[in-house]
């Protein structure tokens, strides 16, 4: 019968396993949490630099210019588009900003980052990586 007694675990041994898995999981997760915003911030780029930016690209060769709004994109237009299939967002739930023309090159095409608003220091645009390549 004592042994029957002895088979589960008792009060102290469970709070010494939650004290442990908190501890851990206090450790890992602010290094998660900074992977989060970088993996943001590489995705946003992405698309700045491939995504929208090779839909820019075709609209401009199959119309001559390129578009007024990121909405045209997902028009079609003299038989041709759409070149996106919904109005992109930035990985922070934001609309890209886009200005036609362009101030640092033939477009300016960025994402406020993550607070949203324009000149923070999280901003992500395509005329950095242009000036960062000269």
């Amino acid at each position: 019968m004592k042994r029957d007694a002895r088979k589960g675990f008792t009060l102290v041994e469970l709070m010494l396993v939650v004290i442990i898995l908190g501890v851990l999981v206090a450790m890992v997760m602010p290094r998660l949490a900074g992977r989060t915003e970088e993996a943001k911030r590489a995705a946003a780029k992405a698309d700045i630099e491939a995504n929208i930016s090779s839909a820019l690209d075709l609209y401009e060769i199959d119309h001559g210019a390129y578009p007024d709004s990121l909405d045209q994109l997902m028009e079609k237009k003299e038989g041709k588009g759409p070149y996106l299939k919904k109005r992109p967002i930035d990985p922070w739930g934001h609309p890209y900003v886009y200005k036609f023309p362009g101030t640092h090159g033939d477009y300016d095409l960025s994402s406020n980052g993550k607070d949203g608003a324009e000149g923070g220091g999280d901003d992500i645009a395509n005329w950095e990586q242009e000036e960062k390549a000269q």
